[in-house]
């Protein structure tokens, strides 16, 4: 896999999402828990949506349970939960695993396009966010304690 864009993955109604619809955009890559101390970060992404999306820019959700079971749901409740506590409209996917032998393969290429700490692939926790530039590059990975907020001047930079 030489491109974030020759990806695809399942978004949370079933239907597959080529990542070469995102091909020319700034894309944030987050891994979601709805029962997490950071969960009110979809708060800060959802408007990093609103922001920037007429620019170029998407935030593509990705619902775990790795991490002390904060996801628990099914996609229904997922759904339920991202429209009615924390309205999102960016695209979210599909319940994965973004560690071990079942790792999603967006999250297998994330992780080793730009590795954490100490060259650590492993997600350390929900949260954790990848910014691919309008190339499919991956260019920044920052920590689950990172805001969205704060990532304001990366995308514009990207932008």
């Amino acid at each position: 896999m030489s491109n974030f864009f020759d990806l695809s993955a399942q978004l949370l109604d079933g239907t597959k999402q080529d990542f070469s619809a995102y091909a020319g955009k700034v894309v944030l890559v987050v891994n979601v828990a709805s029962k997490c101390g950071f969960t009110p970060q979809y708060t800060g992404l959802e408007a990093l949506w609103k922001k920037y999306g007429s620019r170029g820019f998407v935030v593509l959700g990705f619902p775990c349970n790795q991490f002390g079971a904060q996801e628990p749901g099914d996609a229904a409740e997922i759904a339920s939960f991202c429209s009615l506590t924390y309205p999102v409209s960016f695209p979210l996917f599909a319940k994965i695993e973004v560690n071990g032998s079942n790792a999603h393969p967006v999250y297998k290429y994330l992780k080793g396009e730009a590795p954490g700490l100490l060259g650590t692939e492993g997600i350390k926790w929900n949260f954790t966010k990848f910014l691919v530039d309008k190339q499919g590059k991956v260019v920044s990975r920052f920590a689950p304690t990172t805001t969205p907020e704060s990532l304001e001047s990366e995308i514009e930079k990207l932008l």
